[in-house]
């Protein structure tokens, strides 16, 4: 199990450690095989989606709070960004 130290947000609990080796991992539809900047998205993990970068997949993880990745999601569809 990979230990991950997460930040609080509002009304959720402080995870220190979660579980990614079930994870699912799928890489962006923007990704291609030339080397470029990769992501790779894991499944919902108890309530956190993970992040990380396809090049590196033994690397860093980014863990975001699965409803906060839900709104970004959805402001990107919109062309908020």
């Amino acid at each position: 199990m990979r230990s991950l130290r997460l930040c609080a947000f509002p009304g959720a609990e402080m995870l220190t450690r979660v579980d990614l080796d079930g994870a699912t991992w799928r890489k962006s539809s923007h990704s291609n095989g030339s080397g470029g900047n990769c992501v790779e998205v894991g499944g919902v993990v108890t309530g956190v989606v993970p992040v990380r970068d396809s090049k590196r997949a033994d690397g860093s993880v980014l863990v975001f709070p699965a409803r906060g990745w839900e709104a970004f999601l959805g402001a990107v569809k919109q062309r908020h960004f």
